[in-house]
């Protein structure tokens, strides 16, 4: 009997719930194990400890490389930010100078990030104006891209790029190669002005653009496109020179890097739309030519829709009728009519 109770005793214990006091540790478990000793051993790996931290221009260079090859957006825009708090500071703190550093960074006017694509706005205003007038020809081949991008909000983005190029160098952007003719067709492509110049088949509806577009996105591509025409259309005035500086700049040798360009001596042979404008009146030719008809219907369209995109297109009308009031159409054959029928 005794040996059955002490058994059923023991059954017992598994069930019963222990009582623990107040201030009395949990008893241990059978299979604890104590880890409570410490490592005192200190392991370096292959490390190398410099006191001397890197200098000013070489962060620059490297904030450049992670801004331009850097996977993350992130990373991207705080190296951008870096460079433009560098630059606002002293803008000659650049040790790559503003050419090498435009070829880096004009690629993100395309970027996905939008806080990269602000941030570099931001970078570009900060650069000297003389320096940007000879890397013009570079930076507009981007923006063209970045007009016709498919995103909205890039194009938007690529319009601001286009008003800061119009603000420090808005010369150097009309009559540099392509500057004239591809950015008016690059104009009318995203607002849907491109007519077809074939009899049958697809012809452009009235807003047969790259996208669609809402009345206040379509009035600010109006203005830029009023700020352009106004920069080409503008009359060219005789500057007053003493008879020292004529004769010193007929002999003296040319200090710009692309003082003969325009003869196209050793480059490919351009066509219209890559040829470079360097007057007003050819520059109203070609306009009157390709442009004028599709441009004005693209105007009665944007005065019937009224808003922000009629009241832009009542002052591009202003900026076109004063623009080529005074040209007069010549009825012979030009240049590139003989060379189309060649």
């Amino acid at each position: 009997m005794g040996s059955s109770t002490r058994k059923k005793k023991e059954k017992k214990k598994d069930f019963q719930k222990p009582k623990y006091k107040v201030g009395k540790t949990k008893p241990k478990a059978s299979n604890h194990t104590d880890t409570s000793f410490k490592s005192k051993g200190i392991v370096l790996g292959h490390q190398s400890l410099s006191t001397d931290a890197p200098d000013a221009d070489q962060q620059f260079k490297h904030s450049l490389s992670l801004a331009s090859s850097s996977r993350s957006d992130k990373q991207r825009r705080e190296a951008l930010a870096y460079l433009t708090s560098q630059l606002s500071a002293d803008s000659s703190a650049n040790p790559v100078g503003t050419g090498a550093l435009l070829t880096k960074v004009i690629p993100l006017v395309s970027d996905s990030s939008t806080p990269v694509r602000s941030q570099l706005l931001k970078l570009l205003r900060t650069l000297p104006e003389e320096e940007v007038k000879f890397s013009v020809e570079k930076v507009i081949m981007y923006v063209r891209a970045g007009m016709t991008h498919l995103s909205s909000d890039i194009s938007n983005d690529s319009l601001g790029v286009l008003e800061w190029l119009l603000d420090v160098a808005n010369d150097e952007l009309i009559v540099c190669p392509g500057g004239w003719v591809k950015t008016l067709s690059t104009f009318c492509a995203m607002m849907g002005w491109v007519l077809s110049s074939s009899t049958g088949g697809w012809t452009a509806g009235a807003r047969a653009g790259l996208k669609a577009t809402d009345a206040q996105t379509l009035g600010r591509q109006i203005t830029a496109l009023s700020r352009f025409l106004e920069a080409g259309f503008r009359a060219e005035t005789a500057q007053d020179t003493q008879q020292s500086e004529y004769w010193a700049n007929l002999h003296r040798l040319p200090r710009l890097p692309n003082a003969f360009d325009y003869l196209n001596l050793s480059g490919e042979r351009r066509d219209e739309e890559g040829e470079m404008y360097s007057n007003r009146e050819a520059r109203q030719q070609v306009f009157h030519r390709r442009f004028l008809e599709p441009v004005s219907k693209g105007i009665e369209r944007a005065k019937k829709e009224g808003g922000a995109a009629g009241r832009a297109a009542t002052l591009l009308d202003q900026i076109l009728q004063q623009g080529i009031s005074d040209y007069e159409p010549s009825t012979a054959m030009d240049t590139q009519d003989l060379l189309d029928l060649w």
